[in-house]
């Protein structure tokens, strides 16, 4: 199979098409929704259970992002640690700037909280991602902020609107399933009432995230392990819904990675917790996920290659130029696009 190169997952996005702040309204965020053919077509996200019909599943990540970005000091100068994901107690794999000064064996200060470079990580091994220590029973909600994407540089009123308003458990990711983002209590009810079905799983946002693709072929890039479970509820209620001939619809890409990571091989799901590695790119098979609503995504990302492997190359770049055109918002704070596969 030849190689596929990363420029066909590139294209121009101007800063002030990055959303900056959430919408006061989540559902209010425009969603372009892709056609079988033809120009895709302007909606709002509150007009998702329109597209719908009885008997579907929709299926959310209800992962909580953790107060996991440490702004402290090391050697009398400013330092940051983005604690990605734990290894074991007191220790995580982070990201940590500015790479270029910090050291294996620096430790870095702040008001309540100590933590050390002790190691690298061997898969990059630039210096930017490493093994961190921290002191044991460090509460992260209590001397941490929100990492927000480095993109966003206004500061956040309130802190959750970076959570979904269905997230649950302890706050565990690095950063929000963004697609969920969109949705209210009032449109979650809307697909109850219109006999949707809705179930969720958890999938753990991880490093994955904050690596875009830097070499010259999407098959070369390599993709980081995240924690997921799919309870055996969830995993019932999609079978069902596949038997019943319901189709599956993920919120968001984390969503889609979760389920196709544990096909049953019949449409639906096997109720499974672990970790996955899945690389879902052009050429992928997608077992289980019909439908997907997701955010419009980063030039040259692992997301932007699953979004084009779900739904066409072509549809996708007619979709984001049609996007750009019309002043949509893009990235975590943005608008959002809806289809089925093709």
């Amino acid at each position: 199979m030849s190689a596929t190169p990363t420029d066909l997952f590139d294209y121009r996005l101007p800063p002030g098409a990055i959303a900056q702040q959430p919408l006061a309204d989540r559902s209010s965020s425009r969603m372009l929704v892709l056609g079988d053919g033809g120009d895709p077509v302007d909606d709002r996200v509150r007009g998702l259970p329109a597209l719908l019909r009885p008997g579907d599943c929709v299926v959310v990540n209800d992962t909580r992002v953790r107060a996991a970005r440490l702004r402290g000091r090391a050697g009398g100068r400013a330092a940051e640690i983005l604690l990605v994901s734990e290894l074991g107690p007191g220790r995580h794999l982070a990201l940590v700037r500015p790479a270029r000064r910090l050291q294996l064996g620096d430790t870095v200060t702040g008001p309540g909280w100590r933590a050390q470079l002790v190691a690298p990580w061997p898969a990059h091994p630039g210096g930017r991602v490493v093994v961190v220590e921290a002191e044991p029973g460090i509460d992260l909600n209590a001397v941490g902020e929100l990492p927000l994407p480095p993109y966003i540089r206004q500061p956040l009123a309130d802190p959750e609107r970076y959570q979904t308003v269905y997230s649950a458990g302890p706050p565990l990711s690095a950063a929000a399933p963004t697609a969920g983002l969109h949705l209210t209590r009032a449109l979650l009810a809307e697909l109850d009432s219109r006999e949707i079905g809705i179930c969720s799983v958890r999938l753990e946002v991880g490093l994955a995230t904050f690596s875009p693709i830097r070499e010259v072929s999407i098959e070369a890039h390599q993709m980081h392990r995240e924690r997921f479970r799919i309870g055996p509820e969830a995993a019932a209620q999609i079978v069902r819904a596949r038997a019943r001939g319901g189709r599956v619809v993920a919120v968001g890409t984390t969503v889609v990675r979760c389920l196709e990571s544990c096909p049953d091989g019949r449409g639906g799901v096997l109720a499974q917790a672990g970790e996955t590695e899945l690389y879902l790119r052009p050429g992928s098979r997608f077992q289980v996920v019909d439908g997907l609503l997701t955010n419009f995504h980063q030039p040259r990302s692992s997301l932007l290659v699953l979004v084009s492997a779900f739904f066409g190359g072509a549809r996708v770049r007619a979709a984001y130029a049609h996007a750009l055109a019309r002043g949509y918002r893009f990235l975590s704070f943005g608008d959002c696009m809806f289809g089925w596969a093709a």
